[in-house]
C-alpha cells in the first residue's frame, strides 16, 4: 500500500469514530485530530496484538474474540489519546457499530497486506 492509501484509510477511519461519537452514548471523541490519532493509535496496538497473539485475537479477526479484542483496544486507546471519553459500554457499543460500518466499507488490515505483499515476491 502506497503513502497516499495509509494516509486516506486514516482519514476514513477518523471520520468513522468521529460518527460512531455522534451514534453511540459513552465514546466521545473531541474533534477530527482526535479521532485520527485515535484512529493510529488502534492500529498501532491492533498490529501488535496480533503479532504477539496472532489474528484470530486482533479486531481484525472474526467472531467473539475479535469482538471483545476491539472493544478493548478503544476502551484502553482513552488513556493514550487525549478529548477521548469511552466508557466500558461506550467501547462495547462503538465495536459493535465500527463492525457493522466495516461491513459496508471494508479496509484492507495490516493482516491482508502483508499477505498481499508476501504473494507478489512468490
Amino acid at each position: 500500500m502506497n503513502w497516499l492509501g495509509t494516509i486516506v484509510r486514516f482519514i476514513v477511519s477518523a471520520i468513522v469514530l468521529m460518527l460512531v461519537g455522534f451514534i453511540v452514548p459513552a465514546f466521545e471523541v473531541g474533534g477530527f485530530w482526535s479521532a485520527l490519532f485515535l484512529a493510529l493509535v488502534i492500529a498501532i496496538v491492533g498490529w501488535i496484538i496480533e503479532g504477539i497473539f496472532g489474528r484470530r485475537v486482533t479486531p481484525f479477526g472474526r467472531g467473539i474474540v475479535g469482538f471483545l479484542a476491539s472493544a478493548a483496544i478503544i476502551w484502553l486507546s482513552q488513556f493514550i489519546v487525549g478529548g477521548v471519553d469511552v466508557s466500558i459500554i461506550g467501547a462495547l457499543l462503538a465495536a459493535l457499530v465500527i463492525g457493522i460500518i466495516d461491513l459496508f466499507i471494508p479496509v484492507a488490515t495490516p493482516f491482508d497486506l502483508a499477505n498481499e505483499n508476501s504473494r507478489r515476491r512468490s
